[in-house]
């Protein structure tokens, strides 16, 4: 299968592993691949990343095609998305404006909301999770499936992971199984926020490294939208309605998906993606490879062909701090 497709180059890299720009050379067609060494690397997370992706098919979420072993490594193959993140574009930006900001958001919400209707909670939906096809109406994909879990197949979440700038106050209590489903509801208006003001909501500026910091305004829930950025009257009960210590008083995705700042100016792909893809069954929406197959190779990949010098420690936490503009 290795030799199905042509490795061209680099697309980034991160604890698990590098990802590759690739073509299939039988269509021609460009997919990123993900490499993980082989060995101890391939843990619960990579298989649960596997498995939950795996069942997905929306317009707003990179499609996973395949999985297959190498020498070396085990490579994830998935949708290639040729646009930047909503990261990288907002540093270039600043901020966006309003309408810009919704026309993501919706896009973002359709996406988290199937994704929720399939029983698989995210647990790391950030800016840089959120990739840009490239195309002049840009179409918005979620992607990094490592935190997902599944209520279907996994115990429920009790781990703090994540990103700490979009982290919800349940997760960082460690009082025990919490709602991910909810939790992702939190994230997303962290990533409501930073489009719309271009700095985390839970992050002092002039202090941005302080970590303690950061948790106790996540857990007091201390925000503001600063004065110089003009927000609607109805975008800012939206924000109001997620940011709420409570997850049980949080407004939930089905809610916001029904807000009328949300509503407005709705793209007609958003509510077709919606229409088409709850007529599916999952069987219809799975990846040509069956379970079996693909934990047949996962359990491959857990065995080192020779040593390997890299293995360290995971940390669940990932600290962000960067400046936008």
């Amino acid at each position: 299968m290795e030799k199905r497709y042509e490795v061209m180059h680099v697309l980034g890299s991160g604890y698990y592993g590098v990802t590759k720009l690739a073509k299939n050379i039988k269509t021609r067609e460009h997919v990123a691949i993900k490499y993980i060494e082989r060995g101890n690397r391939i843990d619960k997370n990579v298989e649960r990343e596997i498995i939950n992706h795996r069942s997905l098919s929306h317009p707003h979420i990179i499609k996973f095609k395949e999985v297959f072993v190498t020498p070396t490594h085990l490579a994830i193959v998935l949708e290639y998305a040729a646009g930047r993140t909503l990261f990288a574009s907002l540093c270039s930006a600043s901020r966006f404006s309003e309408d810009e900001v919704r026309y993501f958001f919706q896009q973002l919400i359709s996406g988290v909301y199937y994704l929720h209707s399939m029983q698989i909670c995210h647990r790391d939906l950030k800016l840089e999770n959120s990739l840009s096809d490239g195309s002049p109406a840009p179409r918005l994909k979620i992607c990094d499936f490592g935190s997902s879990k599944s209520s279907l197949l996994h115990s429920a979440p009790k781990s703090m992971v994540g990103t700490l700038a979009y982290v919800a106050p349940e997760v960082l209590s460690r009082q025990g199984e919490y709602d991910g489903k909810i939790a992702d509801v939190w994230s997303c208006g962290v990533t409501l926020y930073t489009m719309l003001v271009g700095s985390y909501p839970f992050e002092d500026p002039q202090d941005p490294q302080n970590f303690a910091k950061i948790m106790k305004k996540i857990i007091n829930v201390e925000y503001s939208i600063p004065d110089k950025v003009h927000i609607s009257a109805e975008c800012r009960q939206l924000l109001s309605s997620i940011f709420v210590v409570n997850p049980a008083k949080r407004i939930i995705i089905s809610a916001i998906k029904q807000h009328p700042w949300f509503l407005k100016n709705l793209p007609r792909e958003v509510i077709q993606a919606d229409r088409k893809c709850y007529k599916e069954t999952p069987d219809q929406l799975s990846s040509q490879q069956s379970v079996e197959e693909i934990m047949r190779i996962v359990q491959e990949a857990r065995t080192t062909p020779r040593p390997s010098s890299q293995d360290q420690d995971c940390q669940n936490f990932i600290f962000t701090s960067t400046r936008f503009g």
